[in-house]
């Protein structure tokens, strides 16, 4: 219940900058365009182009938090986080066509010199202006992208960064033409262009890792296998897979743990496992640990033999001896199995029939290759 309600409040801090910065680059979009036609500022207009983008990426950001907080269903058990991964692609890939355009826009003015605009003042004005703006917005959805731990709105934060940095390119741009460099504006122009299809292929190529499951950073994997080495109990990690669903994370562990433990202390030694990463990392959600009595990687073929298998060897070779069994247990170890036979206590008084029970072990132990040793015990 109480993950369920900090899930509710991340969405609504996420749906309410995402929707205060979308009418403050809606009204940024305005200012710039028309006053840079006004102001006669090709960068100016560009960076209008930019705050228009911005606030497309803000009403996918918007969509993609509505659709990816719905619950997990039977369809989806691992959630719809991944709508948030989606959007950040086709927001990158829209910002790589935006940029295609200005910077072909830019270009085609250095090629004619009469298209050349020349700014005026209104044109610094507004570029000031949209600086101050968007630093603040930046800075206002950078904090509750953190808090929220949303790649997707951290990624819409350097968004509005981006586009305060774009305006003070086109204020440098202004200022060249003032004092003499006619090209100064439309360089300005191409510059932005650059920015935009630089963050747009950002965006794009680490949405694209997230959807494939490419697994988490190297840093934070060596982060996690010291978590789980230093749980007390585990003896080493023999396989270890990590992958990112928006801003969650996945980890699926194997852990090799002591052979003759109880198979109920080995779920312990992986709920404790489970619990220390859950408690280090805020972005794991969900963590898979499979039990191993050993690091078996390097076995050629594991044994196949179940114990109603062995229940049949021990019948066949115990004959009327094999009521005499209170239980066995067998340990899988090395492509090989050890057999415990434990008889019941009184047996310590019948010498001659529990030797007879070792002697038939011993037969059967050297009659079959996959069985490396079987011990013949008295239950305590």
């Amino acid at each position: 219940m109480v993950e369920a309600r900090q899930s509710i409040e991340s969405d609504r801090l996420k749906a309410k900058v995402s929707v205060l910065a979308a009418w403050t680059n809606l009204a940024l979009s305005v200012l710039k365009i028309g006053f840079g036609i006004l102001g006669q500022s090709a960068a100016l207009i560009a960076d209008g182009v930019h705050s228009l983008s911005d606030l497309a990426s803000d009403l996918l950001v918007i969509a993609a938090i509505k659709l990816g907080a719905r619950e997990a269903d039977f369809d989806h058990p691992y959630g719809h986080r991944r709508y948030e991964t989606i959007a950040t692609v086709a927001l990158g890939v829209g910002l790589i066509i935006v940029a295609g355009g200005i910077a072909y826009d830019a270009l085609e003015r250095v090629r004619q010199p009469e298209r050349l605009l020349i700014p005026e003042f209104e044109a610094m004005a507004i570029a000031a202006l949209s600086v101050l703006t968007n630093e603040w917005l930046y800075q206002y959805t950078k904090r509750i992208a953190k808090q929220t731990r949303s790649k997707l709105l951290l990624a819409n934060a350097w968004h509005h960064r981006s586009d305060a940095i774009s305006s003070i390119v086109v204020i440098i741009g202004v200022a060249g033409v003032w004092v003499g460099y006619e090209y100064a504006d439309a360089v300005a122009a191409a510059i932005v262009a650059l920015m935009v299809a630089k963050i747009g292929l950002s965006l794009v190529i680490q949405s694209v890792k997230e959807l494939v499951d490419t697994s988490l950073p190297e840093s934070l994997i060596r982060e996690i296998r010291r978590v789980i080495k230093t749980t007390p109990g585990v003896r080493g990690i023999h396989l270890l897979r990590t992958r990112q669903m928006g801003e969650d994370a996945y980890i699926d562990a194997h852990i090799v743990v002591d052979a003759r433990i109880s198979v109920s202390e080995g779920h312990m030694i992986g709920d404790a496992v489970r619990q220390n990463l859950k408690a280090e990392f805020d972005d794991v959600v969900d963590v898979l640990v499979h039990v191993d009595p050993e690091d078996d990687e390097f076995i050629d073929e594991p044994v196949d033999v179940l114990r109603a298998d062995v229940q049949g060897y021990l019948r066949n070779y115990l004959a009327e001896l094999f009521e005499d069994i209170e239980d066995f247990k067998i340990h899988y170890l090395e492509g090989t199995i050890e057999i415990e036979v434990i008889l019941p206590h009184l047996m310590g008084s019948q010498p001659e029939r529990m030797e007879k029970v070792k002697q038939q072990c011993a037969l059967m132990e050297g009659a079959f290759p996959n069985i490396s040793k079987i011990s013949v015990l008295l239950k305590i």
